[in-house]
């Protein structure tokens, strides 16, 4: 993290990590097994055969409850349809929502998916309890039920309730859509777009925002709706049985996020990382950056690779796979790179899933996505294609006055930048006039051949993109620091780079035993020799 910081500090305008996606189970352990189920119904319910209709029963009586609550709040309830992203299909109500500023559930979604739950069947012998029936776990197809909900501290979650016992549910959270809220609260302006902050006024206080995330806040917004819209109990059955949820966290992302002044340097940055990244990062480098050492005596589960994925045309994710978990980046919206750490069982970090170990899983993948970050700050350290010549052959437009583009190819324009570099210390500047006399006397050139309209017609293309400047109010010319530069690249590449080198690839390669004692020369050889292994390396790849 300091040394991408160190390096690309100019490009940035702030940094900030936090959770992203956040998946959680909820378990009533109390009827986690069968024995449990049968206690509850005997002991507590008062139920002396534990049949399929005393279990379905229980399906019966909630799914009514849903279909009454949704229709007591007018709250649109859909089966899924499919080939749609569900999150796409509720959106419009979200938005009213957010209009408004109203909390609360906005869409119920019912699913036919694979759940746990139980098989009941009578016994093979006959015993001396006549009641005695056969509880096993089994997985089936029955309906769930997706509860949209606006919380007004966790933001948009999505709360997923099994229908059949024991009620497994599921809660889908996003820690950027905690983070709005406490930054709405705290009245601290921002600019997020989907999940991620663009801009903010205060970035240390949106890194404090992400670090209040806790344990204790989730499971308290957890706890009030699976109340709320969860299976329900009486109240003897609440006070005989322990009914709280375990929550256990499934899936779980955390991101590292760079928020760049513009969209260059990201993209060629992000071209170039993944191509070193692909070479670079081997085996025991990705178990390095996740803190564990291969064992080459042990089979290890899961996979462990480099891919570079194309979620769409021209939008692609690079991916370090390690076990069951995976670090990926990209780009986005032109001014954002990510680097996320997913995992989809904590164990193979060492961690436990219960929701009150967050904190460690804090700590542990902050380490990862910093050493990730000092690795990649290393591959991003590199040269890369800035369009320079491509924007300046482009003509522009300043205020109602349109610039032809300038080409690297024109002598006209190298002549001229040739002439106003070394006029660079004259005080004051140089008139047309004086500028067109000295192009005519430096290259021997006739007024006929390169006359005083056609170099202000020139001057004026060089002002337009910035590359020249009027002293004051006076019709008289200099370099400003931007043209300064590119006529030194303009000119390096016409005399001191294009032309030599590709005399040597070309026409006549000076022979490297007999060259003169010449610090240039010997750099002239020395790139000779490095176009070749560049060349070689990309036939060869």
């Amino acid at each position: 993290m300091d040394v991408f910081t160190k390096l690309f500090g100019d490009f940035l305008v702030f940094v900030y990590h936090c959770f992203d996606r956040i998946v959680i189970h909820g378990y009533l352990t109390a009827l986690s097994r069968p024995e449990l189920v049968v206690h509850f119904f005997r002991d507590i319910v008062g139920v002396a055969e534990v049949s399929k209709e005393v279990l379905s029963q229980r399906t019966s009586d909630y799914q009514r409850w849903v279909e009454a609550y949704a229709r007591n709040h007018a709250i649109p309830i859909e089966w899924a349809e499919k080939g749609v992203r569900k999150e796409d299909h509720v959106l419009p109500w979200l938005r009213r929502m957010e209009r408004r500023d109203a909390y609360g559930v906005y869409f119920i979604i019912k699913s036919l998916e694979q759940g746990p739950t139980y098989r009941v069947s009578l016994p093979k012998y006959p015993s001396k309890d006549p009641h005695y029936r056969i509880l096993a776990h089994q997985r089936s197809r029955f309906t769930h039920y997706y509860f949209y909900v606006r919380d007004e501290v966790l933001g948009p979650m999505v709360l997923l309730v099994a229908s059949f016992f024991p009620f497994q549910t599921a809660y889908y959270l996003n820690a950027h859509s905690f983070i709005e809220q406490e930054l709405k609260r705290a009245g601290i302006g921002f600019r997020k777009h989907d999940n991620a902050f663009l801009a903010v006024a205060d970035p240390a206080a949106l890194q404090a925002a992400a670090d209040r995330l806790s344990p204790e806040i989730i499971r308290r917004r957890l706890d009030y709706w699976t109340l709320i819209l969860g299976p329900k109990f009486s109240k003897k059955e609440r006070a005989k049985l322990n009914l709280s949820r375990l929550y256990a966290i499934s899936q779980i992302e955390y991101c590292r996020n760079f928020i760049f002044k513009r969209h260059f340097p990201i993209h060629k940055l992000f071209e170039r990382s993944c191509e070193l990244g692909l070479w670079r990062l081997g085996a025991d480098k990705i178990a390095l950056i996740f803190g564990t050492r291969l064992k080459r005596n042990r089979r290890m589960r899961g996979k462990l690779a480099t891919v570079i994925d194309q979620i769409e045309h021209g939008h692609h994710v690079f991916r370090a796979y390690f076990k069951n978990a995976f670090l990926k980046q990209y780009e986005k919206f032109s001014a954002f790179l990510r680097n996320e750490l997913c995992s989809n069982n904590l164990y193979d970090f060492g961690l436990k899933k219960g929701l009150d170990h967050l904190d460690a899983v804090r700590a542990t993948f902050q380490a990862i996505t910093d050493r990730f970050a000092g690795y990649q700050a290393e591959w991003l350290n590199v040269h890369v294609d800035f369009p320079l010549l491509q924007r300046l052959a482009h003509p522009i437009t300043v205020g109602a006055v349109r610039y032809p583009g300038l080409k690297i190819h024109e002598p006209r324009i190298v002549r001229l930048l040739e002439v106003l570099l070394h006029g660079g210390p004259q005080i004051g500047g140089w008139t047309a006039r004086q500028i067109h006399h000295a192009v005519l006397a430096s290259f021997d050139l006739s007024e006929k051949t390169y006359g005083l309209n056609q170099l202000r017609y020139d001057l004026r293309k060089l002002k337009g993109h910035g590359l020249i400047e009027r002293d004051g109010s006076r019709y008289a010319y200099r370099l400003t620091q931007k043209g300064v530069q590119v006529a030194l690249l303009f000119l390096f590449f016409h005399k001191r780079l294009c032309g030599p080198l590709a005399n040597s690839r070309f026409h006549h390669r000076p022979d490297p035993a007999h060259r003169p004692n010449s610090r240039l020369e010997v750099a002239y050889h020395r790139a000779d020799t490095a176009i070749q292994r560049v060349v070689d390396l990309l036939a060869a790849a």
